[in-house]
């Protein structure tokens, strides 16, 4: 019998500001026992080492990976590839990918994708997900939004991608930054339907998210 093949979600990382989004996405992954293959964007290394002071490096992956993961996280099923690599496993409809996430995307992203321009490797690898009917998630971070981006965004949700803007909710009791990062890292996968415990589901109960957070008793409904 053969072996059982390696299927791993692409997570491309692009340069808009957001960095800590990509982290916890990477870590839930891994956490669900997920394969992950790498794509950082030249720009995002620029994001990355303004946001945690990490430089990102080809020739260094794992170490600044593991620093940037802040965590004992096991990056054994993680590939890397160079966003210019044209030929990396990825880029071809062939390679046994999952799906793709983009998260965070810039607009610049999201119209490299929406028009197919393949530029760099991580849109490359989001047309090849496209085409081949995988599921893709665009975590687009940016505001306001003009009207071209928006277009570009009804594009992508028209060629089948989820268009997930970096909107934290409130609902679920996040009192800290990490948690609200947390909330849309797990929306993400929520998208692509990866188990995770990120943030505490909404169950119709008003006023359980003040209760989360100590802040308080629950609200009323309007008119009571």
């Amino acid at each position: 019998m053969g072996t059982v093949k390696r299927q791993p979600w692409v997570v491309g990382v692009s340069g808009a500001s957001g960095t800590p989004y990509a982290a916890s996405v990477i870590r839930a992954l891994l956490a669900a026992g997920e394969s992950v293959d790498l794509v950082v964007s030249r720009a995002a290394r620029l994001t990355i080492l303004d946001e945690t002071g990490i430089s990102f490096r080809d020739a260094h992956w794992r170490t600044d990976l593991a620093e940037w993961l802040g965590g004992d996280e096991d990056l054994d099923d993680v590939r890397y590839w160079s966003a210019g690599d044209f030929a990396a496993g990825p880029s071809s409809g062939s390679y046994p990918a999952k799906g793709m996430l983009v998260v965070p995307a810039t607009t610049g992203a999201v119209a490299g994708i929406a028009l197919g321009l393949s530029k760099d490797l991580l849109q490359r690898v989001a047309s090849v997900t496209l085409k081949e009917r995988r599921p893709l998630v665009v975590c687009v971070r940016e505001t306001p939004l003009n009207g071209v981006t928006l277009k570009h965004l009804v594009e992508l949700d028209a060629q089948g991608a989820v268009v997930l803007p970096a909107s934290p909710g409130f609902y679920a009791g996040g009192s800290t930054v990490r948690e609200l990062v947390d909330f849309v890292a797990g929306r993400v996968l929520d998208a692509v339907g990866v188990p995770h415990s990120l943030y505490l589901r909404w169950e119709g109960e008003l006023g359980a998210a003040a209760r989360r957070s100590g802040g308080g008793a629950p609200a009323t409904a309007e008119g009571e």
